[in-house]
């Protein structure tokens, strides 16, 4: 699969604003802040329906507009597909389809695959499991579409669940709070079992690759690795974190994980309504939900020790770009059964990376569909990566630049 054209009405700093684009290699080259992350964010977000960037639509906006256009036309064996997505502010985002009637934003989610590295990607290693979830979240919708109402179903349940247990614990805890919480318990518990599910599943697709990514950027003195932390196995800290018996994770302790990936969706339901029965006299006294996927981490792990904290900064990186190169990895083998290999997008990547990394990480990528590039100066750009380039200019592209 390849972009072949993107055009852009009020998104972000641009008014208007075309690029064509073709397969292999295309470097953006521009001075920071002169909207070459706006281009790339656009077309991750027609394939995540998220920013890599910011948590909400807003400004995504041109400022002082109601609504940004995202149009994009794609190349997957030779049959071209037009997207049309539409971001409102106030109002649910619309999509179309080869210029069909409207239909859902989520309903274009698989059409366009990509993998997209930028500097904002250290959280993965760093931040909180949060970051670590949404990573997995959107793979899985890019993988199979359907599990994005998965997981927005579970949200939904989860409000739900949460606005009752608050309920709860500013008054009397009632017969009918109890009864009632009976009911969404059996909800949320089948929700998150399709998602745990889902979520276990595509780890263990990710594992090998991640190590295999890993001693490609490296010299392979540690192996990497990742293992899914749920809260059916431990308990789990106010930010999410795995503890263990010290009240510490046990790095690379897969013991765990392999007792739940052997569940069928209906056993990890009950285990989630068991797991809600335990801790419900907790949940009432906070008032809110301590059990279920929005609590669980996926704990990456360096050699015998967690990479959150323990890994160089220059590991840390190292780690970062191994999971993306495992979602495309991933996506690949997809593509082997009847998926599309996605675009590869690097946003200011190799600007944040020694030699040694970035020529690995050229050599790895290069030879992809359709590799996408941005850069301050043509200098940040390894030879390996030799390709069209074009000018970003303010407001947008020079065609005579490039």
């Amino acid at each position: 699969m390849y972009l072949e054209h993107l055009s852009l009405t009020d998104f972000r700093s641009y008014a208007q604003v075309d690029l064509a684009l073709s397969p292999g290699v295309t470097v953006l080259v521009g001075y920071n802040g002169i909207g070459k992350t706006n281009l790339m964010e656009a077309i991750g977000y027609l394939a995540t329906l998220s920013s890599h960037r910011v948590s909400s639509d807003g400004p995504l906006l041109r400022f002082g507009t109601e609504r940004a256009l995202v149009r994009a036309r794609l190349v997957r064996n030779g049959q071209t597909t037009v997207l049309e997505l539409e971001i409102n502010a106030g109002r649910a985002n619309r999509g179309r389809i080869n210029r069909s009637n409207p239909v859902r934003a989520r309903d274009l989610l698989g059409i366009c695959q990509t993998v997209l590295f930028a500097p904002e990607d250290l959280a993965l290693v760093k931040g909180d499991p949060s970051n670590r979830r949404r990573f997995l979240d959107e793979l899985l919708a890019s993988l199979v579409p359907h599990h994005a109402a998965t997981r927005s179903d579970y949200d939904r349940v989860l409000k739900q669940r949460n606005a009752l247990l608050k309920s709860a614990r500013a008054g009397r805890v009632t017969a009918a709070h109890e009864a009632t919480l009976d009911v969404w318990d059996q909800h949320m518990a089948k929700a998150g079992a399709e998602l745990l599910h889902a979520r276990l599943e595509l780890v263990e697709l990710l594992r090998p690759h991640l190590a295999r990514a890993y001693a490609e950027l490296t010299d392979a003195s540690k192996p990497a690795d990742a293992t899914y932390r749920s809260t059916l196995q431990n308990q789990m800290d106010d930010d999410g974190a795995s503890l263990g018996a010290t009240g510490r994770p046990a790095p690379g302790d897969t013991a765990a994980a392999e007792d739940l990936r052997g569940l069928s969706i209906e056993e990890l339901t009950q285990r989630y309504i068991r797991a809600f029965g335990e801790s419900r006299k907790k949940e009432l006294e906070r008032g809110i939900s301590l059990v279920g996927p929005h609590r669980d981490d996926l704990e990456l792990v360096l050699g015998q020790a967690p990479a959150k904290g323990y890994a160089s900064h220059g590991e840390t990186w190292s780690m970062c770009l191994s999971l993306r190169l495992a979602s495309y990895y991933v996506m690949l083998d997809d593509a082997r059964t009847g998926g599309s290999a996605p675009i590869l997008i690097l946003d200011d990547v190799f600007a944040e990376l020694d030699v040694q990394r970035r020529r690995k990480l050229a050599a790895i990528v290069s030879g992809a569909e359709q590799v996408l590039v941005t850069a301050a100066v043509d200098a940040d750009i390894p030879e390996e990566l030799s390709g069209r380039r074009v000018k970003v200019v303010p407001g947008g592209i020079d065609e005579q630049g490039e």
